[in-house]
């Protein structure tokens, strides 16, 4: 009974964990873009990677070292919440939004709400070690509710309409969503198993360690140097239809051939397919990984990403919907294959003495430099072919990011070898 009580208050908290985060981070691009700030859209996402480089190892010498877990997640929420509501509120009361205050309030709400993503698994293993659960056979289908919280504010901000008859996807009514949720998890955080702060000199790690800096030892290594530079290279697709898809679909609304066009509408709904197949590949992985290895599930996911963005660049949301739907649906195996067996291959060719670094720095290149390199790349790119353009030409912009991709992903076969497994 006891571990039931514990998995269904951990699937709370991974629920509202991701809606906190899906209640904004696909449709922001959408209201930006409304209110004239389309060219600045990629600082919006470069800057979840800009703090993601620092931000949560910071976060987490905090809980092991000053202020438990479980508070340190309340305190993140708290203050992510706080400045997600005033960005809102902001917003709401100003006839015109200004770049400057919005950001700022915006940047902090997020170098808050990142470090978050960590404190909550670091709660959720403590709390299934204390309850006496094997935290690998019970942890992922508890995390998979975090998916579905995502998915179900995604599902919100599109068909909600506010007092204007405007979507909230559309309006800064999505920020006020984000961030009281997130001050709901502050106060909900408090009640969830206390995880102790560990003692003076137990499990201790030096400063390098934590931040993933003793791991760059990795690079003297041929072949760990080559996974880390691409994965810094494939790192730079992971935002940018975060930041653009909603935008792009919904401008098709201004065509006539396709202003009554259901996603064209519902821009939201149709991208939260994207997480739906997201949740279904991770069933996936075990099965790939075991029939074609690492380097195979890799490059799957490396050429997913031409897809992702191939069929963005060649459908719409009339006639040529169903290549939108295509897009989302290898958008599962272009996300998971790539994150998930990234960190396996860390984790099995790497010394166990600096195991937890070596993810930290792989987590750096990918969600950290990567991010923030590929939503800077992007943008320039967008800005080019859209926003600065005499004839604004969205496909043009898809076709270079699938171009991108692919030489990636080309490259990456060429110069990666297969690894053995070590056994350390």
């Amino acid at each position: 009974m006891k571990q039931k009580a514990v998995s269904l208050r951990l699937i709370i908290m991974n629920f509202l964990e991701f809606a906190v985060w899906g209640s904004y981070l696909t449709s922001m691009g959408s209201y930006l873009a409304g209110i004239g700030m389309g060219p600045k859209i990629w600082l919006f996402f470069a800057m979840q990677g800009f703090v993601s480089i620092f931000m949560p190892a910071l976060m987490g010498i905090v809980a092991d070292k000053w202020i438990p877990a479980q508070k340190t997640l309340s305190l993140c929420h708290l203050l992510a919440g706080l400045s997600m509501l005033a960005a809102g509120f902001y917003a709401m009361t100003s006839p015109q939004v200004d770049f400057g205050p919005f950001f700022l309030l915006y940047g902090i709400s997020v170098a808050f709400y990142m470090p978050t993503l960590a404190i909550a698994n670091s709660v959720a293993y403590s709390a299934l070690e204390g309850a006496g659960m094997d935290t690998v056979k019970s942890f992922p289908p508890i995390r998979v509710f975090g998916t579905v919280g995502f998915i179900c504010c995604m599902l919100l901000v599109n068909f909600v309409k506010n007092g204007q008859g405007i979507q909230l996807q559309h309006s800064y009514e999505q920020f006020l969503v984000s961030g009281g949720l997130s001050i709901v998890l502050a106060a909900y955080s408090l009640s969830l198993p206390a995880c102790p702060c560990k003692p003076e000199g137990e499990n201790s790690q030096s400063l390098a360690d934590t931040l993933g800096l003793t791991a760059f030892k990795l690079f003297r290594d041929r072949q760990f140097a080559i996974f880390f530079i691409f994965s810094m290279l494939l790192g730079a697709s992971l935002q940018i239809t975060n930041g653009y898809a909603n935008t792009f679909i919904t401008s098709f609304k201004a065509m006539p051939e396709y202003a009554s066009a259901w996603g064209a509408n519902n821009a939201n709904a149709l991208i939260s397919l994207s997480q739906v197949s997201e949740t279904l590949c991770i069933l996936l992985i075990p099965f790939f990984m075991k029939k074609f290895g690492i380097k195979k599930v890799m490059l799957i996911a490396m050429f997913a990403w031409v897809f992702r963005f191939g069929f963005f660049a060649i459908g719409n949301p009339g006639a040529g919907v169903w290549l939108f739907i295509l897009s989302c649906i290898v958008y599962g195996v272009a996300f998971d294959f790539f994150n998930i067996s990234g960190s396996l291959y860390v984790n099995e060719n790497t010394d166990k003495s600096i195991r937890n670094s070596a993810q930290g720095l792989f987590m750096l290149m990918t969600n950290g430099l990567g991010a923030s390199i590929g939503t800077w790349a992007a943008g320039r790119v967008v800005n080019a072919c859209v926003y600065n353009a005499q004839t604004p030409d969205w496909g043009k912009a898809w076709y270079i990011f699938a171009c991108y991709a692919l030489v990636v992903g080309v490259l990456f076969a060429i110069l990666f070898k297969d690894p053995q497994k070590k056994n350390n």
